[in-house]
């Protein structure tokens, strides 16, 4: 059933506020980005802007939100998506209730049974067309409350599943046997599955995923998100394991795939248009005993890039680097597992020293970000452009700075090293646990000690941790016996724990959607080469005795750089226990 949409018309109070412009971008936004829009035009925070507008329309704003199950079938899924609405429990409180109010809806002020109320959250004041709408699927009096746009959005997903409502219209249609309508219904699931897909990637770019994952199981198509490094699962339609080959197609021919094949793994890419930016999706396809198996890692190279400091670095961890980056040659090298964020440090640091008088040209596999005045160059191995390939040529280009995005060989890494020797400031990594692993990595590669301890500048190791929701996170009372175990399993002296009696702890708010973090800081082990260390590498020395070198002349450890991110207030215990743990299994 298609719907008719109008423009909700701004509260007047709030609209005599802005300008003839800035009210008609509000206008024109989407109803779940309204209240940013406002949040910018009046440059007030979000929080601001919501309590602004629930004070000039009259309504209340509802937190911990819950959808109430009992009313989940009374809305179709497209209606709930596209007005940004949900059903939702609410207390029996009538003063509330009394001002909650849109339109013509009838007040609950006389006290209506709780079953011919309904309660509904809503990111935007609802109209009459709304209201209307609603009233031909249930008779209930409508109780409207406001509530954060990213919590209703979430609800509705969590409900419906994301891209609910493109598939909803298609099941709808399969009830003719009418040849005609059937042709019909074709074109209306492959309209249908079109729209599923989009949902589906922006519903990604809204959650800021990194990964998208369409798995094929017995009897149904997960599909899952990888947000701040950890798999979320998605909430899918009911329906959606009848439409699960005609997705797994859609995503092929998007990506230029052979869709045909479904022996024989297979790699594209997609251009997707999202808010006036490309983004760049690689696409890897995998045979499973069910259907093939799709990965999407998404790229956007216009998205904002980030300095040192939003990195999570401290001051005397930039001042180490910085001193590093000023030098003309030598190679800055920095390490972790795969998703640590080496690429984004790197491009904060190419970002510090660019300017017009330095030629820097970048290898990559992907291009990640887009630095301007920078060469970027695409890896393509299948036609023989390899990171040494590419390499050798860049040398004739007359570089300044050279960034090599992984270190993969013996070859590479000869080239980088030499390379670094002859002028040229070298960027690049390598999968390394710890920082000392990254030389001792380097030289079981084949590459001479002494080339190794005369070339490496700096050696940065990195982890990614969660960051702590700042709308909610609180303080709460540790225990002495297991922050000290904690601590001896992070390799950090336990007598740093004697004057901590109380550490942040995750909450859970309608901003963080229930999981008490948002977004990532970085965990940070620089490794400055010094002579004693010099003479320890000629020694082919193991990784430990290089750490214990390090450590002697002040090298912080990862454990360390987070032991002070929790103590900060930044992150948790056992997130930094997570991440450093984990990987140095």
């Amino acid at each position: 059933m298609p719907f008719t949409f109008t423009l909700s018309p701004i509260p007047e109070a709030l609209s005599a506020r802005l300008t003839d412009e800035q009210r008609q971008a509000v206008l024109e936004a989407p109803r779940g980005q309204r209240v940013a829009a406002i949040a910018q035009a009046l440059s007030i925070t979000d929080v601001e802007a919501l309590n602004t507008l629930a004070a000039t329309s009259g309504l209340a704003i509802a937190s911990d939100l819950e959808t109430d199950p009992i009313t989940r079938g009374i809305l179709p899924a497209r209606l709930a998506h596209d007005y940004q609405l949900i059903p939702i429990k609410f207390g029996d409180d009538e003063e509330h209730a009394r001002t909650q109010t849109a339109g013509d809806t009838a007040s609950p002020a006389d006290g209506p049974h709780p079953d011919s109320v309904l309660h509904l959250a809503t990111s935007w004041p609802p109209d009459d067309v709304v209201v209307d709408w609603i009233r031909t699927f249930t008779p209930r009096t409508q109780v409207w409350h406001l509530a954060v746009p990213e919590r209703v959005h979430q609800l509705i997903v969590d409900t419906f599943g994301v891209g609910s409502g493109s598939l909803e219209d298609s099941d709808d249609n399969y009830i003719s046997p009418d040849v005609a309508v059937q042709e019909e219904e074709v074109v209306d699931e492959d309209a249908a599955v079109v729209r599923f897909v989009s949902d589906v990637i922006s519903q990604a770019i809204s959650d800021q995923a990194t990964d998208i994952h369409f798995e094929p199981q017995e009897g149904q198509l997960r599909i899952r998100y990888r947000v701040d490094g950890l798999l979320v699962p998605v909430p899918v339609p009911e329906n959606l394991r009848r439409f699960q080959d005609a997705i797994i197609s859609r995503l092929k021919i998007m990506a230029r795939l052979n869709i045909s094949e479904k022996r024989l793994p297979q790699d594209g890419r997609i251009n997707f248009k999202v808010a006036g930016n490309t983004l760049d999706i690689r696409v890897s396809t995998i045979p499973t005993i069910y259907a093939e198996s799709i990965s999407l890692r998404l790229l956007n190279t216009k998205k904002e890039a980030y300095s040192m400091e939003k990195l999570g670095m401290g001051a005397d961890e930039q001042a180490q680097i910085v001193e590093v980056l000023d030098y003309p040659h030598g190679i800055i090298l920095v390490t972790g597992p795969t998703g640590s964020g080496k690429s984004t440090s790197l491009n904060a640091f190419l970002r510090q020293i660019n300017s017009s008088d330095l030629r820097i040209v970048t290898i990559e596999d992907p291009i990640e970000y887009e630095v301007a005045g920078a060469n970027q160059m695409q890896v393509r191995p299948e036609i023989g452009l390899t990171f040494a390939s590419a390499l050798r040529h860049v040398l004739r280009q007359d570089p300044d700075v050279i960034m090599v995005g992984e270190i993969r060989d013996r070859e590479t890494a000869d080239i980088a090293i030499r390379a670094s020797l002859t002028g040229h400031l070298v960027f690049s990594t390598l999968h390394t646990n710890d920082a000392p692993g990254a030389i001792t990595r380097l030289i079981d590669m084949g590459i001479e000690p002494f080339l190794v301890a005369s070339a490496i500048e700096i050696v940065i190791a990195q982890r990614l941790v969660r960051r702590l929701c700042p709308e909610c996170a609180r303080s709460q009372p540790v225990s002495r016996t297991k922050l000290t175990d904690t601590l001896t399993i992070l390799g950090v002296d336990t007598a740093e724990a004697d004057a901590v009696h109380e550490l942040m702890h995750p909450v859970g708010c309608d901003r963080c959607r229930g999981t008490g973090y948002r977004g990532r800081i970085g965990l940070f082990e620089i490794l400055r080469p010094n002579d004693e260390l010099h003479d320890l590498v000629l020694k082919r020395e193991s990784t430990r005795a290089l750490g214990n070198c390090a450590r002697r002349h002040g090298m912080r450890s990862l454990g360390q750089s987070g032991w002070d991110k929790v103590r900060a207030g930044y992150t948790t215990l056992d997130e930094v226990l997570r991440v450093i743990t984990v990987n140095e299994k």
